[in-house]
């Protein structure tokens, strides 16, 4: 895949939360998504055409429907989400035919009711992120000296 996984961070100021999308095969996405600060009840969500977010949710466009055919349920449509009477939502499922990869620089969006005509409430850009396993972090085998402070006898050629 080119792109397997991604991140949407919800900061608040009243909603709170994260969304985690990860490509299982090239026909299905697993997400993953956890909120706090909603009112009780019903929020439908969505991934949206656009990451703008300079006008908050209202700038990042329509439910995301590449194929644009006029569908029932845009492929960007995630549901329902049902709050809590603490504000906080969860999530985990996957969505067919979904591909993260067309998704990095989008948006998802809450909305206060199920309507996804609504602006939305809160929105967040779909990043990339990595994946299991794609992030080997090498070791620093520093010793301690201070770079400033150091001369062309500190340092030898790294043999890695």
């Amino acid at each position: 895949f080119l792109v397997s996984a991604a991140v949407s961070e919800f900061k608040g100021p009243d909603i709170f939360g994260v969304v985690r999308l990860a490509q299982v095969n090239m026909e299905l996405a697993r997400v993953e998504a956890s909120f706090s600060g909603l009112s009780p009840g019903k929020h439908g969500w969505s991934i949206n055409e656009f990451g703008d977010l300079t006008k908050g949710a209202a700038s990042t466009g329509k439910v995301f429907n590449p194929s644009n055919q006029g569908t029932d349920e845009p492929l960007g449509n995630l549901g329902t989400l049902d709050a809590q009477d603490n504000g906080e939502a969860f999530f985990s499922g996957v969505k067919p035919m979904l591909r993260v990869v067309d998704l990095i620089g989008r948006s998802i969006v809450l909305y206060e009711t199920q309507d996804k005509s609504d602006p939305g409430i809160a929105a967040a850009v779909v990043a990339r992120s990595a994946g299991v396993g794609e992030n080997y972090k090498k070791l620093c085998t520093c010793d301690g000296t201070t770079i400033w402070e150091s001369n062309n006898t500190d340092f030898t050629v790294s043999k890695v």
